[in-house]
């Protein structure tokens, strides 16, 4: 028994963890309610890749200022470092190409950019574009912050499935 729950932890703090989502941020890719399994090993293999769903840990700096809470994140990555962002007129654009989004809400109704992704930074979204508080907002996110990809959505059994 005690072996089991020492191997139970090892793979909750090394290997995978359980998220809840909590906003509609993520809409209509995740809803409020929805629960994951966030693979927390394949970031230590290879960087996170564009178009990932990643959980973060908010930095210290967007804590203070109030504009994301002192839990876990999921956004999903736009663009990577030494790309550049651009959204204009209801779309997104990294390094001047169309990005096509079948999984957004609704079009931004922002403009934003264009600017270029610093080294170790990440530019995420949330596919709810008009109802998250993400790099549009706060800025690009520093990649130490990320803590895994959400992987596998285990609840309600009725949207079970891989992300």
């Amino acid at each position: 028994m005690g072996s089991l729950l020492v191997m139970a932890l090892l793979l909750r703090g090394f290997v995978v963890q359980p998220h809840h989502i909590v906003s509609g941020s993520m809409m209509p890719t995740l809803a409020v309610g929805d629960r994951l399994v966030v693979d927390k090993l394949s970031f230590r293999l290879h960087p996170p890749r564009a178009g990932d769903v990643v959980v973060f840990e908010p930095p210290p700096e967007l804590v203070r200022s109030g504009d994301l809470s002192g839990h876990s994140s999921i956004k999903r990555v736009i663009a990577l470092p030494g790309q550049e962002v651009r959204v204009h007129g209801g779309q997104v654009f990294v390094d001047g190409r169309l990005l096509q989004e079948p999984y957004v809400a609704q079009a931004p109704a922002y403009e934003w950019g264009p600017a270029r992704v610093p080294e170790d930074r990440l530019f995420v979204l949330g596919d709810n574009r008009n109802g998250s508080s993400d790099s549009h907002v706060w800025g690009v996110l520093p990649m130490r912050s990320v803590t895994g990809r959400a992987w596998l959505r285990f609840w309600p059994p009725a949207r079970m499935g891989a992300l």
